[in-house]
């Protein structure tokens, strides 16, 4: 795995960090690779629930391609937009914890987390016109899906830069914090997701995607209700609600 990307464990959460603070944590091709091939490593890791994706410094969590990758890198293919998209697909729930600014690409890897931790002070600006650059459509589309049209055309075509309480009014941000407190809420927010019904969390978490996008596979859809209905996690549930007890839920 490239140094630009660590990964850790700490029970059910799994934690993919970007390591560039020098280039405010910029990701070149190789390192988009190296984040695709973490994902794939916690997907296969038995009794992981919850993925934490943030980075290394306080200047950024990530300021998107490397400008020297776009220079001289093929984007025909977009790679930023491919790993963007196995983001938003991840099975897990994802938490993205802004460490720092979203910048650019960064902004789309936020955007593809299921949620989002910043702080007040914190700023974001994608900043493609300014350099003469047509941003992937994949990726203005998924800006559109979270935060709608107008504030995709501020954004895009007007390079406004947001900091952290418009972001959250604009549904960008889910919980605002002290910047020295982000790390501490996205391992509450892993904990409690970590402790519901994995089957149901991962199963409404596709549902969610593919209503959002339009493609619902309604047999598939009703295929992971059917999951859950028949599943010793719901047997739980209902034994711990009428015991008064905490759930201790399996994920069968």
């Amino acid at each position: 795995m490239s140094d630009a990307i660590l990964l850790s464990f700490d029970g059910p959460t799994a934690t993919v960090t970007l390591n560039r603070p020098d280039k405010r944590n910029a990701l070149g091709v190789a390192d988009m690779q190296a984040l695709a091939q973490a994902l794939a490593e916690v997907h296969a890791r038995e009794g992981v629930r919850a993925l934490i994706l943030t980075g290394v410094g306080d200047r950024a969590f990530c300021s998107g391609a490397a400008l020297e990758d776009v220079a001289t890198a093929d984007w025909s293919d977009n790679p930023l937009t491919a790993l963007c998209d196995g983001i938003e697909a991840f099975p897990l729930p994802t938490i993205c914890a802004c460490n720092g600014g979203v910048f650019g690409g960064g902004v789309e890897i936020a955007a593809a987390c299921d949620f989002r931790i910043g702080f007040s002070e914190m700023k974001c600006f994608i900043p493609p016109a300014r350099l003469g650059i047509h941003y992937e459509p994949g990726g203005i589309a998924r800006a559109q899906r979270l935060l709608g049209v107008q504030m995709t055309r501020r954004m895009f075509l007007l390079c406004e830069t947001f900091e952290g309480p418009a972001l959250e009014r604009a549904g960008f941000l889910d919980r605002v914090v002290p910047q020295g407190e982000v790390a501490a809420e996205a391992a509450r927010m892993a904990a409690e997701l970590s402790a519901l019904a994995p089957l149901a969390v991962q199963g409404m978490k596709r549902t969610i995607l593919e209503l959002g996008q339009g493609a619902l596979d309604a047999q598939a859809a009703r295929a992971r209700v059917a999951e859950a209905w028949a599943s010793d996690d719901l047997r739980e549930g209902l034994a711990a609600m009428r015991e008064k007890r905490a759930p201790r839920f399996q994920g069968r």
